[in-house]
């Protein structure tokens, strides 16, 4: 049998072949709190105490998993997001700090608006990490994510439900200008889709390109911005007068995404998201 202490140092150890010593000890953190059942508290009042053989074949497993460059929250099946514990899985990529800038753009917008029922559209949805949020602190908006995979719908169900928020999710390929037909008009049109070209797919971690669904990184190197294409030609004539769109871009291709924009709406602006990065754009109509 191994203690709690021995165990934990073990496992904190063995993963400084991948990360650094400050993201071992947040990853064995997170592991015994979600695997385990041991909190950080549990570590310091119980080190001498023996871990059962079950909980050690656990560990063992999100261990195992994670020396194969298997993202943590994969391996637990939930992320963080704005408060938030959500569901995820390989079928929904896990939702980023700078995303949540994106909500807290759009939250900041409207705070004063709160009383508004504002109609509000995601594409791309994913986890449904972004409706969700913004559900939660926009209440009395309606909210609809749409995606074209529908395993990444399921996963953004379960989270809506497991955070009591009513969100319209619809499954739609939205680069199929035909499916238009199947979504309203808006007061928001937010987006957070794939934009990373194809050839800058060895650049990335392998923590990424093993596990996360590529059709939502990754997009054709003779187009980057295909889907903000997409996305400004829709919204001529699914973007309520006074609306506005919120996207998060590529930060070699935020100037580029702004001209788009700039052709048909007005107010166009670039934000840089906390490490000083272009990371989102904004339109208005």
């Amino acid at each position: 049998m191994m203690t709690i202490g021995a165990y934990y140092e073990s496992f904190s150890t063995q993963l400084q072949a991948l990360y650094s010593k400050n993201e071992c000890g947040i990853i064995t953190d997170w592991v015994f709190e979600s695997a385990a059942s041991i909190s950080r508290s549990d570590l310091l009042l119980k080190a001498t105490q023996e871990l059962s053989f079950i909980t050690i074949d656990e560990l063992n497993i999100a261990l195992q998993q994670l020396l194969h460059h298997k993202p943590i929250q994969y391996v637990l099946g939930e992320a963080w997001f704005y408060k938030m514990k959500l569901k995820v899985n390989e079928h929904v990529l896990i939702p980023r700090p700078e995303t949540e800038e994106l909500v807290e753009l759009i939250i900041k917008n409207y705070e004063l608006k709160i009383k508004d029922s504002l109609s509000v559209l995601d594409i791309g949805t994913g986890s449904g990490c972004i409706p969700v949020a913004l559900k939660k602190n926009l209440p009395l908006a309606t909210i609809t994510g749409v995606d074209i995979s529908a395993e990444a719908l399921l996963v953004a169900k379960e989270n809506a439900v497991s955070q009591k928020t009513e969100i319209n999710f619809c499954q739609l390929n939205f680069l199929e200008e035909q499916q238009w037909n199947h979504l309203s008009t808006y007061d928001i049109i937010v987006s957070n889709p794939p934009y990373i070209p194809i050839n800058e797919m060895e650049q990335l971690d392998k923590n990424v390109t093993a596990f996360e669904p590529p059709a939502a990184l990754f997009v054709p190197d003779e187009n980057p911005l295909l889907f903000y294409e997409k996305i400004a030609a829709f919204a001529k004539t699914h973007l309520n007068s006074g609306g506005k769109i919120f996207v998060e871009v590529h930060e070699a291709y935020a100037k580029e995404v702004a001209a788009l924009f700039s052709a048909t709406y007005t107010s166009v602006e670039i934000k840089k998201d906390f490490s000083g990065k272009e990371r989102m754009v904004t339109a208005c109509y």
